[in-house]
């Protein structure tokens, strides 16, 4: 800008303090209250690499914004990046501002940098224009309302690449030059103090928010003393919780992925976490207002089925799931929570000790009719029957199948004498009393046996009893059979047939929960023709039965189950392939409602099975 007068620097100044002042305003307060929340149990650092990893790849790599939304995250990317290259570029700009020249722009390094900073430039003018026209012209739904706010930043980013690829073009010291230099400061000052007023707050806090989430996947954050009942209250609020739910960026990929939203129910996971912030602003930290009916719908948070597909999708480290869970906690654990299904459902599993409600005579029966070793220590793996193997027809069908293999492929196991449901119904609907009960009882039986390794055909299971147990000392081996299963796939026959068309579907719980993909495939692909549903692997969509929603009333608006079997049937596939019994026993209620074509509905372990030699069949 040339050599600039004594009043233009004082100008500057108090243009600079004013803008640093509006901001401190708003973020202030933000700060304040991320600060004053309760402390998060158990909260460290520790371990610190997988931390910077995550860092790494999510903030400065924009690896999973671009990964769940290429074009417009790649877009996304380049803005983050453009104003990444732009930090010395705008420390250039204010100090010219006094006269001084931090890198002078015809030295060679200069030359370079504000080259390279001029293609970002044009990359960062284009990317925001079209983020411009997604926002504003294609309105996806699950961006939600309009936001005049985002029109107003999107056109300060553009002003602020035009202006600087304007300094080109335009002699230094002349008044054109001058003109576009203050125009180019009139951004950055305006711009600053708006970032705490709308949701690029997430420019400040998703970075330091995906630093400090907590480890692990839907990791909910265990109880502290007999005053701490889940999210009740604002002072239930976490600082971790608070630092999440400031830095949501409203981008609707919760929204877009969430199946109780997308069937037509309350549910919004994006307004479970604005409900949470907008309490915070109004009531502060430590709040005493309740946090559900006056914020947020107590119906809206009991109607998730915690699959995980809105954590999963989450750019900033926002992890719904401790919320919501944390949330069904405050209601039940507090009495506030009253429903005819859910009372029933605990007096069940507390009575029958399994969610099922069949007596414990019945899994016994079992036990002895197809002839089940006890578990006595010699063996390989103890068998986990569930209550969904223990009990429901269809589960005791994938069992047998599991079996045949295993003794086919010479592999030794025993089940237990008993077993009670491991609690995972209780635990996600936020009864944790009941939960610490079931858990405690199978733990002192498992502690007594004293298994090598657990196996488990169902993934809600695996989860429970290897990752929600630990809160209460447990610390047991346990694996998906899909994993053993395909371990075991080469020493299976080969087969010869004809391959009919499978289409496999995903549970929640053992892809995005345990990051299990390619294992059931590989068993399925064996003898079979695998076909693939649109929505499949990290982004499948739910059978609606988690966070006990089997076991609930009948769903408002359109059922899960049925919106999922309806996609899978019309891959074309004559098979359904399934590696969760609770998926089956969804979509056995579903397929009769989507078509009238027979469509065969088995588990990963019955499709192994099948291609076993008839004199196996015992």
């Amino acid at each position: 800008m040339g050599q600039p007068f004594w009043v233009e620097k004082v100008i500057l100044s108090a243009l600079i303090l004013l803008s640093l002042a509006l901001f401190w305003r708003r973020f202030g307060p933000v700060l304040g209250i991320i600060r004053q929340s309760r402390k998060e149990p158990g909260s460290s650092l520790s371990p610190v690499l997988p931390r910077l990893r995550a860092f790494v790849w999510e903030v400065l790599l924009q690896g999973k914004v671009i990964r769940e939304r290429p074009a417009p995250g790649i877009a996304h990317a380049f803005v983050f990046w453009g104003f990444c290259a732009f930090a010395l570029v705008t420390l250039n700009h204010v100090a010219a501002g006094y006269g001084v020249t931090l890198l002078p722009r015809d030295s060679m390094w200069g030359i370079l940098y504000f080259g390279f900073v001029a293609l970002f430039a044009v990359t960062v003018a284009v990317s925001i224009a079209s983020l411009f026209v997604r926002r504003f012209i294609e309105r996806p739904r699950w961006l939600g309302a309009v936001s005049y706010e985002s029109g107003v930043i999107a056109l300060l980013i553009f002003l602020l690449m035009v202006t600087f690829l304007a300094q080109f073009r335009l002699a230094d010291g002349s008044l054109a030059g001058k003109a576009d230099w203050w125009l180019h400061t009139l951004c950055l000052l305006v711009f600053l103090p708006l970032i705490p007023h709308t949701k690029h707050l997430h420019l400040v806090l998703s970075p330091v928010a995906i630093l400090a989430k907590r480890p692990g996947f839907s990791a909910i954050p265990p109880l502290t003393g007999d005053e701490d009942f889940g999210l009740v209250t604002g002072k239930d609020i976490t600082g971790i919780d608070a630092l999440q739910v400031f830095s949501c960026v409203e981008c609707g990929r919760c929204t877009e992925h969430c199946p109780a939203s997308n069937t037509g129910k309350i549910l919004d996971p994006k307004e479970i976490v604005l409900g949470l912030r907008r309490y915070l602003r109004d009531q502060g930290a430590n709040a005493e207002k309740p946090l559900l009916e006056s914020y947020i719908s107590e119906e809206a948070a009991f109607q998730c089925v915690t699959c995980g597909g809105c954590e999963f999708q989450c750019p900033v480290g926002i992890q719904h799931l401790p919320l919501i869970i944390g949330l069904r906690r405050g209601a039940v654990n507090t009495g506030q929570w009253q429903d005819e299904y859910g009372t029933k459902l605990f007096l069940t599993m507390e009575r029958n000790g399994n969610a099922l409600g069949f007596a414990s005579g019945d899994r016994q029966k079992f036990i002895e009719k197809a002839e089940l070793p006890i578990y006595d220590g010699s063996q390989e793996y103890c068998l986990w029957l569930g209550c969904m193997g223990a009990y429901d027809p269809q589960g005791r069908e994938t069992i047998l199948a599991l079996v045949r293999v295993m003794r086919h492929c010479g592999v030794t196991f025993g089940v237990l004498r008993k077993e009670r449901c491991n609690g995972d119904p209780a635990r996600r609907l936020g009864n944790d009393l009941l939960f610490s009960t079931l858990a405690e009882g199978n733990i002192e039986t498992l502690n007594a046996a004293k298994p090598k390794k657990l196996l488990s055909i169902c993934p809600h299971c695996v989860r429970t009893i290897g990752t929600d147990w630990r809160e209460l000392g447990a610390n047991f081996v346990i694996e998906h059979h899909s994993e053993l299963l395909a371990r075991l796939e080469p020493k299976l026959p080969r087969f010869t047939g004809p391959k009919e068309k499978v289409v496999y579907h995903d549970p929640c719980y053992l892809g995005r929960y345990r990051n299990i993909y390619d294992e059931p495939r590989a068993v399925v692909s064996a003898g079979a023709k695998l076909a693939e549903a649109p929505r499949n692997r990290e982004r499948s969509f739910c059978c609606g039965a988690g966070g006990g929603q089997m076991f609930l009333g009948e769903e408002k608006g359109r059922r899960i189950n049925v919106t999922r079997a309806e996609e899978l049937v019309k891959t074309g596939a004559g098979t359904i392939a399934a590696a969760c019994p609770f998926c089956q026993t969804m979509f056995r209620d579903a397929l009769p409602q989507v078509t009238q074509t027979p469509v065969k509905l088995l588990d990963i372990a019955q499709i192994a099975a099948a291609r076993l030699p008839m004199q196996d069949a015992g």
